[in-house]
């Protein structure tokens, strides 16, 4: 594996466990693992990180997800069919692809702010209920407070329906 990687790349794997003395044992075993490339990383407390069979997500809106038990939320342009696991990809990303990773971003900072578990659903809703703003606007305080109050409403609706 060194010969893919070095110190300070930012990878996903799954930790397979960790031995007496701290060394880390890590699986990379499909193509959604690897190099993590064009994108951003977001630090969440970690006990917000829903657990999930699944953490890898590839949402509807055109990005990326991997919701990392550590609190670690890594969001990237694209779909994962296009990753492919230590290939990295350096063409230019489409201004509108850095406006959904950054609008992705800032309502996860949102819903972070307001103490509300993190998981792809609760994501997607605050993501739509962030459209009618500008992705600047989502980290102001009142904003914050609209797009937690309804994302909590949407949730809550969709639980009571089930």
């Amino acid at each position: 594996m060194r010969e893919y990687l070095k110190e300070g790349d930012v990878i996903c794997a799954e930790v397979m466990d960790v031995t007496s003395v701290g060394l880390v044992n890590i699986q990379i075993r499909s193509k959604v693992y690897g190099k993590l490339g064009q994108g951003t990383l977001v630090s969440v407390p970690p006990s917000l990180i829903k657990k999930r069979k699944s953490h890898i997500h590839s949402l509807s809106v055109g990005a990326n997800i991997v919701l990392g038990n550590n609190g670690y939320i890594w969001i990237s342009p694209g779909s994962l069919e296009k990753s492919s696991g230590f290939e990295q990809d350096f063409e230019p990303v489409p201004k509108s692809e850095q406006e959904v990773v950054s609008r992705l971003r800032n309502c996860i900072l949102a819903l972070a702010e307001r103490r509300m578990m993190l998981f792809d659903t609760s994501i997607i809703y605050a993501y739509e209920v962030s459209l009618s703003y500008q992705v600047k606007e989502l980290l102001l305080p009142t904003v914050i407070q609209d797009l937690a109050d309804n994302t909590k409403q949407r949730l809550t609706r969709e639980w009571t329906e089930n």
